[in-house]
């Protein structure tokens, strides 16, 4: 009988530490696989891919389906501004891209006409690329002065020599 009542005590014991085991551990894998799931598709959401315009050309139907980061220069004079809305040209190695840019923010006061500018968005069906982010590199003017040159003034014209 004493054998019977220390193995039911035992039974109630490893049961309790059953569920014990059962009641933080099933909340704790419950929780690191949200935490990984979360982490996994954030990964995934934030990921874009840089491309030429002529690459772009060459991606077939996935096109529609990536992030994309697209750079080249600001076409002259093709800069349409409606408030944070701008409308302009991409242009490289003689290809061109329509770009619509919608963003939350203006765009950079470098960005003007021959600009170096990095549009990152998709490419819709319409054949324009929607940018959600834009970004213009900075004018050759903030670059490093040459010997001789004073910081802020423009690069001295290169005399040319008499043969």
């Amino acid at each position: 009988m004493l054998a019977e009542r220390a193995g039911g005590l035992f039974c109630s014991l490893s049961g309790w530490k059953m569920n014990k085991y059962l009641k933080f551990g099933v909340p704790i894998v419950l929780i690191v696989s949200g935490l990984a799931y979360l982490a996994v598709s954030g990964v995934q959401e934030s990921k874009s891919y840089y491309v030429t315009i002529k690459e772009m050309n060459d991606m077939g139907e996935s096109i529609y389906s990536k992030r994309l980061r697209v750079a080249g220069n600001v076409q002259p004079g093709s800069i349409h501004r409606q408030g944070t809305h701008v409308q302009f040209v991409l242009a490289e190695q003689g290809r061109t891209l329509n770009v619509s840019y919608s963003g939350t923010e203006a765009p950079p006061d470098t960005f003007k006409d021959n600009a170096q500018a990095l549009a990152e968005g998709s490419y819709g069906r319409d054949g324009v690329f929607h940018a959600k982010q834009l970004q213009a590199k900075c004018a050759s003017k903030y670059g490093p002065a040459q010997p001789g040159q004073q910081p802020g003034q423009p690069a001295p014209e290169k005399a040319q020599a008499s043969m």
